[in-house]
């Protein structure tokens, strides 16, 4: 099984929290013996979104590939002013471009959903990731990871026991379905 970990957020440090919560789901789902594609947006190249460029960007080409041929999807993201970050929304706008694939968009593909905030309002940027994947044709898992961002890590830096066992929902719900079964 292949996996994309779509990290929506632009901070390239190393230690970020983006950076961190991509880490920690490929451990996880690497011990599965599952396929993992980080996918940072801050090394993307994706242009602002045009459809009526004569031509469509290598970046973009390149992106829908790797988003095509992930059986899931984990978007994640710091909530932006009551959503997920614009370079985030662009880059998904431009899946525009596999309307005409024999299977457009993000078609019948699982998608695990995790945001997080400074304060208690995650759910909303959620929220706004829902809406777009399900406009996508994917289907979201009925369980997401909302993240206050001050419980999220140890004063170690690894993540605490109860996002770990969040965490651990969402990849087994992702791999094998609500109900358990494999995909």
């Amino acid at each position: 099984m292949n996996v994309l970990v779509f990290n929506g957020a632009l901070d390239r440090r190393p230690a970020s929290t983006a950076e961190r919560i991509s880490n920690y789901l490929k451990e996880l789902l690497n011990a599965q013996d599952v396929h993992v594609d980080i996918f940072n947006i801050a090394e993307s190249g994706i242009p602002l979104f045009d459809m009526q460029l004569t031509k469509i960007p290598n970046a973009v080409e390149l992106m829908n590939l790797r988003f095509a041929h992930a059986d899931a999807h984990i978007w994640l993201t710091p909530l932006y002013h009551g959503s997920m970050t614009g370079v985030m929304k662009n880059c998904l706008d431009w899946l525009e471009c596999s309307s005409k694939a024999p299977k457009p968009y993000l078609a019948g593909k699982r998608v695990g959903l995790i945001c997080w905030a400074d304060g208690v309002q995650a759910m909303q940027g959620i929220n706004g990731m829902d809406v777009v994947a399900k406009s996508l044709r994917a289907w979201t898992l009925p369980y997401s990871v909302p993240i206050q961002k001050k419980d999220l890590f140890e004063s170690d830096g690894y993540v605490t026991a109860p996002y770990a066992e969040r965490f651990n929902l969402l990849v087994r719900i992702l791999l094998e379905g609500p109900d358990g079964a494999t995909k």
